[in-house]
């Protein structure tokens, strides 16, 4: 289940690239992903940490809040707690992703304060320095018993990154036949197999997994691209390749993609020619410029419609499903088989 707003974006252990308004779920966040460092995409992230705080108890022990974004953002955070004097309730760590020079204009590069650990909040952990794995053409964030969340490199008016969030395989289901065959009984010796777990039988003979299981089941991947005029590399055309969804920004129509790339944005085309390229099951465009009318208002063959911005996309798209993006949509994934 993906829960997008205009404002947000919240996939699968809630990852954010933009913040989300208020909501009693807050509290379950434990990983915030930001794609870049513009006032629109993260003016909203300290109210998130004081919302969540709010929402917790300072009783209850809870692991750190991860957030993941361009380097200069633990010195944001960290000057905006001080400056407002707010003291959160909960652990949390930023790790910051070293961009290269590739991906913006050359003047828009700077050097950016680093805060020193011990100058940081005392709620604040020690977050890693993540660099560009040259090979993979990627940022490895996340690697748990769940999911795989990777960072690839896109090109804005600063720095910018997509996200992509990989499920990990399932095990397959057991082959019944082969189990009783084996003569293995049913009970908690099932729940041990599908596990990955060997068991010995009464008469001596182990049973291994391998034996007992089909083939694993391939996870869902949902993939994320903020504000770009495209991407840098070819890892995000890898990390991409055949996701389920893929959530791509598309500020202005085709007519005016020249100042579309001026400003560091994409058009509908530009975003269904990479979907295409990446074979993607399904795009949600989103990030629309406020000079197009939403659906309800717009009147039948109005070019300044929010429906022609689809329309674009769909004479480009390769049997894609392509979804216009609206405040608090939900968009189920469903689980492969």
């Amino acid at each position: 289940m993906v829960k997008y707003s205009a404002t947000s974006l919240l996939t699968c252990f809630h990852t954010a690239s933009r913040v989300q308004p208020p909501s009693k779920r807050h509290g379950r966040i434990t990983k915030i992903f930001i794609t870049h460092l513009h006032g629109d995409h993260i003016f909203g992230l300290p109210g998130l940490l004081c919302t969540i705080s709010l929402q917790s108890s300072c009783t209850v022990s809870r692991q750190p809040i991860e957030i993941f974004g361009p380097v200069g953002l633990r010195d944001f955070i960290w000057r905006t707690m001080e400056l407002s004097h707010t003291e959160l309730v909960f652990p949390y760590v930023v790790h910051e992703l070293v961009p290269t020079a590739d991906q913006c204009p050359t003047e828009a590069l700077k050097e950016l304060a680093q805060v020193h650990p011990a100058d940081g909040p005392p709620k604040e952990g020690r977050g890693r320095t993540i660099l560009l794995d040259p090979e993979e053409d990627s940022y490895l964030l996340v690697d748990d018993e769940q999911f795989v969340v990777k960072a690839f490199r896109l090109f804005h008016r600063i720095p910018a990154f997509g996200f992509s969030v990989m499920e990990k395989k399932r095990p397959g289901k057991l082959n019944a036949q082969k189990l009783k065959d084996l003569g293995v009984p049913p009970g908690p010796a099932y729940g041990k197999l599908k596990n990955g777990i060997s068991i010995v039988l009464e008469n001596g003979v182990t049973i291994s997994p391998q034996e007992v299981l089909k083939k694993p089941v391939s996870g869902r991947k949902i993939c994320i691209l903020g504000d770009c005029s495209g991407v840098v590399g070819d890892g995000g055309v890898k990390l991409c390749f055949e996701a389920d969804l893929l959530i791509h920004e598309a500020t202005l129509d085709d007519a005016q993609m020249d100042k579309a790339k001026e400003h560091g944005h994409s058009t509908p085309w530009m975003a269904a020619t990479f979907a295409k390229l990446c074979h993607a099951k399904r795009l949600v465009l989103t990030h629309f410029s406020q000079r197009y009318k939403p659906a309800a208002l717009a009147k039948e063959g109005e070019a300044d419609s929010i429906v022609e911005l689809k329309r674009q996309a769909e004479s480009v798209s390769d049997r894609q499903e392509v979804t216009l993006a609206e405040d608090f949509m939900v968009i189920s994934v469903p689980m492969k088989k």
